[in-house]
């Protein structure tokens, strides 16, 4: 660039000069003190609770709940997050309104102080411009109550660390300071990073026609689906996937392999297979069970499409609980959401099976829910025969105070469930979601065959289990349970995808020892037909030592795997606005998935990107994807099972990824959604499981 930097480079040194030295004038916030109040609080407290006959209770009351108040907004005032010197600012705006320009900052904390003009990114009504605008257009908006007219001169994004401008980007450069140029900065061509070339690339051909070509176009690249749901594929099949489908009805199926294998698609295949040879295949005692609403939805619109339209679909908390509340109607119906971890560890471990199993067989009673109960409430609160069982089946796992914690719980569940059940409307009887499943299993050793509508055994023909190796061996015990004598059943999992760490799951070995299969069979799919070379040689380094020995396979490559650093979350979404507005503009029909670690991430994100005013944008809760095109933000979690053309996965940090075997699984899974292009973004420090990723 010469001797000197580009003028703007110039006018954001500058700006950043004049905002530091007013900021320093700036002293820190100061609140009243708060010992006053905190003594007036102590003497209405002892009014209130001396026995003074004479004080009016309703009055002392009201003045304790004011001063109280008070102290409140005294303390949330001095929590009062202040602008970081260090890192003031991301961005930096310069508006025209009536032929007089203003310059504005967007970042996490707003300060309009001493001329400073910084505004919080999340919430200042003004910031929508910077979202929604670029540099040049003229922009139109009410804000705050008021009509805006005028233009956006400037439109910038900065990087400030330590009080040091160490990069602008602008649509005339992208600037880095570089102490070997003589200037002290380096420009390159201002080129955004874009996500292109994978519209519909999630999708299959339609029809007879679809030979071995990815869905979305047609022969001339028309015909894009909007419609996200997988159409008919048998024509897609490949000769391992044909074998698996066309095994013989009775007996066990186990198939494992990697993301995109067609794990899924083998199992939902086989039922059609099944239903040609015997119809009554395709009814309700045939059942589909998955983990996620968004994977219970995806099924059910795939299933008609393979002729199958009585088939019933479930996920396992859903089909538990019903048959719980069945079972054993007098319970409460709304499960707890507090559980601690241990709780639900030793829930699902299958030496609550074989204490179940022991429980009913020590103690004579009559084959009745009542006594199915007491079978529970005693295996859950008597620790000397627990004790006994896992220092046999799992020596070494829990430690003495993990007892203590377990049987404190459920002897104070089991109280209150008395209490409740007895007619004390203040007792909280509510159950542990994991509850379900061992009520069923105590009924299956103590009643039998678990019953269903008409008071006819539920008897099931088919059973699919997708996802396995996220359920416990104790759930799936209860839905072996329900099978019929020469019924078959479908597994279908990928070790490398479990995620529910509740579940127990180590290994196949190990699994199907505790469900009394040993020796079972085992078929692996080795093909990722989903994601593109480069995806999937990321998504198997993320594993480490998790991996499975066998040689992921893939069909075509694609983009390289991008990661992004950014100094803040605010940067993050103006950064995305920029590159989904141009890529919905592009490629209508393509669908993009947000992953975020958590809800509150979620959230974040969604509220910054809908300020952008972006198409089709949607937050996905529950795992509502309508499967259609557009931008979905959600968690890791709601997608899994599911692919999208185009996947960005934020806040892919040290924190939210840490070195351990889950976030290993997590960020797997993530990765292994996207069909065509992947993105990571980290704000801050990265996760050190993308440290062999070069950063943008």
């Amino acid at each position: 660039m010469g001797e000197q930097p580009d003028d703007v480079v110039l006018e954001e040194l500058a700006a950043l000069e004049q905002v530091s030295a007013r900021l320093a004038e700036i002293p820190p916030a100061r609140t009243a003190s708060q010992e006053p109040i905190v003594r007036e609080l102590e003497r209405l407290r002892e009014r209130l609770l001396s026995g003074d006959e004479n004080k009016d209770l309703s009055a002392l009351t009201e003045q304790y709940h004011n001063q109280s108040a008070i102290l409140n907004q005294l303390r949330a005032a001095g929590q009062a997050v202040q602008v970081d010197a260090a890192s003031p600012y991301f961005a930096h705006l310069r508006l025209e309104e009536e032929g007089r320009a203003r310059d504005l900052f967007l970042g996490r904390t707003t300060c309009l102080e001493k001329g400073v003009r910084i505004v919080d990114w999340r919430d200042a009504p003004i910031s929508k411009i910077f979202y929604s605008y670029r540099q040049g257009e003229e922009f139109d908006e009410e804000i705050s109550g008021r009509e805006r007219h005028g233009s956006v001169l400037a439109r910038r994004m900065v990087r400030i660390r330590d009080g040091v401008l160490e990069r602008v980007q602008a649509p005339e450069g992208d600037y880095r300071l570089d102490p070997s140029e003589p200037c002290g900065w380096r420009r390159e061509a201002f080129e955004s990073p874009r996500l292109a070339g994978g519209e519909a690339a999630a999708l299959r051909y339609d029809g007879a026609e679809a030979s071995d070509r990815r869905l979305g176009r047609g022969e001339a690249g028309e015909r894009l689906r909007a419609d996200k749901h997988l159409p008919e594929i048998t024509s897609l099949i490949d000769p391992t996937q044909f074998d698996l489908i066309t095994r013989d009805a009775a007996g066990y199926l186990v198939i494992r392999g990697t993301a995109g294998s067609g794990k899924t698609t083998v199992a939902l295949h086989r039922i059609a297979y099944l239903a040609y040879a015997d119809p009554r295949i395709d009814g309700p005692e045939t059942l589909v069970v998955v983990f996620s609403r968004a994977l219970a939805r995806y099924v059910a619109h795939v299933l008609p499409s393979l002729g199958l339209h009585q088939v019933r679909i479930v996920t396992w908390r859903e089909w538990a609980h019903e048959e719980r509340r069945r079972h054993f109607p007098d319970l409460p119906t709304m499960p707890r959401e507090d559980t601690p971890a241990i709780v639900q560890r030793l829930k699902l471990h299958s030496a609550l099976d074989v204490a179940l199993e022991r429980q009913v067989a020590r103690v004579p009673g009559p084959r009745s829910g009542r006594q199915a109960f007491d079978d529970w409430a005693s295996v859950l609160t008597q620790r000397g025969l627990l004790e006994a069982v896992l220092s046999e089946v799992a020596p070494g796992q829990f430690s003495a105070r993990d007892l203590d914690r377990f049987m404190e719980w459920n002897r104070r569940r089991v109280d209150e469930l008395g209490s409740a059940l007895a007619g004390d409307l203040e007792a909280d009887g509510a159950l542990d979601p994991e509850d379900d499943a061992l009520l069923l299993r105590a009924w299956q050793l103590r009643v039998g065959r678990l019953i269903g509508r008409g008071d006819r055994p539920i008897a099931y023909r088919h059973v699919v289990i997708d996802e396995v190796q996220d359920f416990a061996p104790l759930e799936v015990r209860v839905l072996l349970g329900s099978l019929q004598n020469e019924a078959s059943i479908t597994l279908a999992g990928d070790t490398q995808q479990h995620v529910m760490e509740h579940s127990g799951f180590t290994s196949w070995p190990a699994f199907f020892h505790e469900l009394g299969l040993d020796g079972a069979e085992i078929e692996t799919l080795r093909v990722s037909y989903r994601s593109s070379e480069q995806v999937m040689r990321f998504a198997t380094s993320l594993l480490g030592a998790l991996q499975e020995d066998e040689q992921v396979l893939t069909t075509r490559s694609g983009p390289p795997v991008e990661l992004f650093r950014l100094t803040d979350r605010g940067a993050c979404v103006a950064f995305l606005s920029d590159v989904l507005r141009e890529l919905m503009a592009n490629e209508p029909n393509a669908s993009v998935a947000i992953l975020t670690p958590s809800p509150a991430a979620s959230d974040l994100y969604f509220a910054g990107l809908e300020r952008a005013e972006l198409p089709r944008l949607r937050r996905i809760r529950d795992g509502e994807f309508p499967f259609k095109a557009g931008i979905e933000v959600t968690e890791v979690t709601q997608a899994k099972g599911l692919e999208f053309d185009y996947v960005v996965a934020l806040d892919v940090d040290a924190a939210s990824y840490p070195d351990t075997p889950a976030a290993r699984r997590l960020l797997h899974v993530a990765a292994t959604r996207a069909v065509h292009q992947l993105w990571l973004m980290s704000v801050g420090t990265p996760s050190p499981l993308v440290a062999h990723v070069d950063v943008r």
